[in-house]
């Protein structure tokens, strides 16, 4: 496989994770996301912007959201995110001393 073709191939399944998880799964929230994988929208937002910044093109992280989620981050929240439950926050603290200890 040639690397345009990979790169395009590379380029369709991140539109179609991006489509699945912004269009068929909102119900799932960031956190759950956080706590089950490590990632969520907001770290796939974060690697778009960086992405766009290492390739000299200027983007805030409010930007880099938007262009991810299709709106404004809060609107996105405002009509899909829930607040957190106690044992969401418990286990995303759980996880995140986790990986902290894990990268000392």
């Amino acid at each position: 496989m040639d690397d345009q073709t990979r790169i395009e191939l590379e380029a369709a399944a991140f539109r179609r994770l991006q489509q699945h998880l912004l269009e068929e799964r909102t119900d799932v929230q960031n956190i759950d996301m956080m706590n089950l994988t490590g990632f969520c929208r907001n770290c796939l937002s974060r690697w778009y912007q960086e992405a766009a910044n290492e390739r000299g093109i200027e983007m805030s992280k409010d930007e880099g959201r938007e262009a991810f989620y299709g709106m404004p981050f809060g609107e996105w929240k405002a009509k899909y995110q829930t607040e957190a439950t106690a044992e969401q926050q418990a286990a995303f603290e759980v996880s995140f001393k986790e990986n902290v200890t894990d990268k000392a």
